[in-house]
């Protein structure tokens, strides 16, 4: 019997996608809020909020092979992967909350609060994300159709970026009436409940559908060696981890660059609506570059265009606002069609691990994948606390010139030549279309004879 189970239907695209909007509302609010939220709100130094996210962070890298070796040992009625969006959001949605929260302590009492409530809203994250991305590979088992999945992921959770980066502030401005802590608190809690209705919608709209061999004995140790002699995953992970650096510098960054350099705070947000407007525009050509040119050679041609426009946003002065729009409008469009192709790859890497053992570990590959992603993005956010402090940031008054200039190398140089070095490592990946089209056809050879004899 001929098993078919590349295709997926647009309401199963649709809802997994929706899964990605509910995760990026956390994501977000972390990634370009948080640090500002802890030193210019919260009121903690930007050292200690530096330290807390990276203390965070390596907790969070911990959690995070433990949860992906617990789903790929999960047996339920739903699946291994499912069962964690559904039960995992509620604690997702109410430490969002609680980590925007500003109680009255002392400031030792709100560092403590802030490190605890971060460090068990990443575990929160960790519970439900990991196996959300885990889940698209085991939707279909063809690498373009995973690409075209994954590109309705990115254009969903770029939708929950819109959403974030365009209008925390001016939600926090309205909830808050005045009150910026009151405000952070009450959009957050706006968000924590959109993404429990979405990622109900994602458990409901999806099934899991390429599963381990029946044979497969579970061996932990079998399958962290077959990790760490996988060189396709090992050269996705260290691009994770320094794409990531990039990504948590130049997005903590930004809302300095604008208060202090800029001038304005709220321009951040039309700054970000643009940018992400722009990503949403790339990100459908990622399926077609991938199929005419591959999914390596993109990766490569990706990070050398975006990195070299968002080196160039340095340059333009603080009342030059049009180069600096189009700098990043460009370097955004250029990476675009690289971010579901990293995803798209970690899945043809696990499939690469099967083919040549025998053993299938999704989870483990995809949990270990994001463990190197959030040690990126961990030592990125600590990085803009110790850069800010470097350059003598001072929160709420007026920066000198050095600090400007540091603020200035976060947005622009730093992250760009840290995202141009990827291609560097990208340029040793070895699993090309060809190989993804054997794997493919190998595979389902195996499960089909596998189905026929049990």
């Amino acid at each position: 019997m001929n098993r078919n189970i590349s295709a997926l239907t647009f309401k199963e695209k649709l809802g997994y996608g929706v899964g990605d909007t509910a995760s990026h509302f956390v994501w977000d609010m972390v990634g370009f809020w948080l640090m500002f939220f802890y030193t210019d709100v919260f009121g903690i130094s930007a050292i200690a909020a530096g330290t807390i996210m990276l203390i965070a962070r390596f907790w969070d890298m911990a959690i995070d092979p433990i949860i992906g070796i617990l789903s790929d040992r999960t047996r339920t009625k739903w699946g291994k992967f499912r069962p964690y969006i559904l039960f995992g959001a509620v604690p997702y949605a109410i430490l969002a909350i609680l980590t925007f929260t500003t109680p009255d302590f002392g400031e030792i009492g709100k560092i403590i609060y802030a490190g605890a409530t971060y460090v068990l809203l990443m575990t929160a994250y960790a519970s439900v994300n990991l196996p959300y991305s885990a889940l698209g590979a085991v939707m279909t088992n063809d690498s373009y159709e995973r690409a075209g999945l994954n590109t309705y992921r990115f254009i969903a959770g770029f939708a929950g970026q819109f959403i974030v980066t365009g209008l925390a502030l001016t939600l926090a401005k309205f909830f808050g009436g005045g009150d910026k802590a009151q405000g952070f608190q009450y959009t957050v809690v706006l968000f924590a409940v959109l993404s429990l209705v979405f990622f109900f919608i994602t458990f409901r709209s999806t099934k899991e559908r390429v599963h381990p061999p029946k044979s497969q004995v579970n061996s932990l140790s079998a399958d962290i060696k077959n990790l760490f002699s996988n060189k396709a995953w090992i050269i996705l992970a260290i691009v994770g981890i320094v794409s990531f650096v990039m990504f948590a510098i130049q997005n903590a960054a930004v809302v300095y660059y604008f208060k202090y350099y800029i001038g304005n705070e709220e321009n951040v947000q039309l700054f970000n609506v643009i940018g992400t407007v722009a990503l949403i525009v790339a990100l459908p050509f990622s399926k077609p570059l991938a199929k005419k040119f591959g999914n390596r050679n993109v990766f490569i041609a990706s990070s050398i265009i975006s990195g070299i426009f968002f080196i160039a946003i340095y340059i333009p002065g603080a009342h030059n606002l049009v180069p600096i729009y189009i700098f990043n409008i460009i370097a955004k469009m250029a990476y675009a069609p690289a971010v579901p192709l990293i995803w798209t790859m970690i899945a043809d890497s696990a499939d690469y691990g099967e083919w040549k053992t025998g053993r299938r570990a999704t989870g483990l590959y995809f949990s270990a994948a994001v463990f190197a992603q959030k040690a990126g993005w961990g030592i990125g956010a600590a990085l803009v606390g110790v850069i800010l402090s470097l350059f003598n940031y001072v929160a709420n008054e007026v920066q000198s010139a050095t600090s400007i200039t540091g603020i200035k190398l976060l947005v622009s140089v730093i992250p760009g030549v840290l995202y141009m070095s990827c291609a560097i490592f990208m340029y040793f990946y070895n699993i090309d279309a060809r190989t993804t089209d054997l794997i493919k056809k190998e595979l389902d050879a195996r499960r089909e004879k596998e189905s026929s004899e049990s």
